[in-house]
């Protein structure tokens, strides 16, 4: 089963792309592609995405290639690219999520973007990602007609706000691992619901420092509803459960969207 990784811009995307690559995963990324026909045009990303909207024939070079790779190899491939989910087949499905803050911090240090991702200022950064990001989700709608940032579409949604790549990509391993087990089990896709693990801390707009020497990074419960504007998160019920599960240095706790 091949791995689909998309996500918010920011949430690391290309770093966990990496480790899978150390792993022995084949990486294909179209957000590289994106930046380097960005480049060669002279545009920033948020201009070719402004491009996109009306020339639709880099959407469907990017398309027509990630079915095409799906359906002829064997061996498992990684794709780092925003609607992989959307058209490989036999993929497990992967939306990175990150604070808008954070993931603005992040793009506004990284000096390995290029130029055409450079900015002045960290509200710059996030003014810019947040443009983006509705450039795209406008765009994904009226070609597609989906909805890019519906949690339902895909089968983990992970947080990397405060966890590192290294832990990130431990539970995309076994979290692919369970679901193919209930997959091979006879359980129909359709019928395996998402799985949303959030930081406590990010839904509690606080910061800890507790760290578990456990294995279990995950506080399972189903108490825990969230409500979702956008890429934004927002906390409707279990707050004491969050609480217990901050407290006690869990990395992630399920939660369920409203």
């Amino acid at each position: 089963m091949h791995i689909t990784l998309t996500g918010n811009l920011g949430s690391g995307k290309s770093t966990i792309s990496k480790i899978f690559a150390e792993k022995g995963y084949e990486i294909y990324s179209t957000g590289k592609i994106q930046r380097t026909l960005a480049a060669e045009r002279g545009l920033t990303v948020l201009e070719m995405n402004k491009l996109m909207e009306t020339d639709h024939s880099f959407d469907n070079i990017i398309d027509e290639t990630t079915t095409k790779l799906s359906k002829e190899h064997k061996e498992d491939l990684f794709f780092d690219s925003r609607l992989a989910w959307h058209f490989a087949v036999n993929s497990f499905k992967i939306f990175l999520s990150v604070d808008i803050n954070e993931a603005a911090n992040r793009v506004f240090n990284d000096d390995k973007r290029g130029d055409v991702e450079k900015y002045k200022t960290r509200d710059e950064a996030k003014a810019n990602l947040i443009a983006r990001a509705e450039a795209e989700d406008s765009r994904y709608k009226e070609l597609y007609d989906i909805n890019y940032f519906d949690m339902s579409n895909y089968n983990l949604v992970l947080d990397s706000t405060y966890a590192s790549p290294k832990i990130l990509a431990g539970i995309i391993a076994k979290e692919k691992a369970a679901y193919e087990n209930k997959i091979a089990s006879g359980i129909a896709p359709e019928d395996i619901p998402s799985r949303i693990l959030i930081s406590p801390a990010r839904l509690l707009e606080a910061h800890y420092d507790k760290s578990r020497k456990d294995d279990d990074d995950i506080f399972d419960t189903d108490d825990v509803i969230i409500k979702r504007t956008g890429s934004s998160l927002t906390l409707v019920r279990g707050s004491d459960t969050v609480w217990k599960a901050m407290n006690s240095g869990y990395e992630f706790i399920s939660v369920k969207e409203a």
